[in-house]
């Protein structure tokens, strides 16, 4: 078996008790309640698939990939009519692929996950302060 260089990467999927989340290259599966759990568990997972091959996985080496629909499901706090306003989308067709009635093209699929990303950073670099 050849040991991946590059990130391992895992679909995920919402589940009514978490998330489950499964490679398609190897048959490594695992379950989370919530995504730092399940980051955990896919290291744990993935490093027990690969006892034989003398080899550790860490965090770094694992990617997810979850689609847009069950990500606004989990996410909710993530405004869609916000978002396609600062990305420059017309909001009812971010609302389609929200809903899952339409899928994005990868080029939309970047262009959502840019905006959201940059959101995160800014999230990340702002402290709070109370009078």
């Amino acid at each position: 078996m050849k040991i991946p260089r590059k990130k391992i990467r895992f679909i995920v999927e919402k589940t009514d008790t978490g998330f489950s989340a499964y490679n398609e290259e190897f048959p490594i599966y695992t379950t989370g309640a919530f995504f730092t759990e399940l980051l955990h568990n896919a290291v744990e997972a993935t490093n027990l698939f690969l006892t034989d091959q003398n080899v550790q996985i860490t965090e770094n080496k694992i990617a997810f990939e979850i689609d847009i629909k069950q990500f606004f499901q989990y996410y909710r706090v993530i405004n869609s009519k916000f978002l396609a306003k600062r990305i420059g989308m017309n909001e009812t067709l971010l609302s389609q692929y929200v809903h899952g009635r339409k899928k994005p093209s990868s080029s939309q699929t970047n262009k959502i996950l840019s905006g959201i990303h940059e959101i995160g950073q800014e999230l990340i670099s702002i402290s709070l302060f109370s009078e």
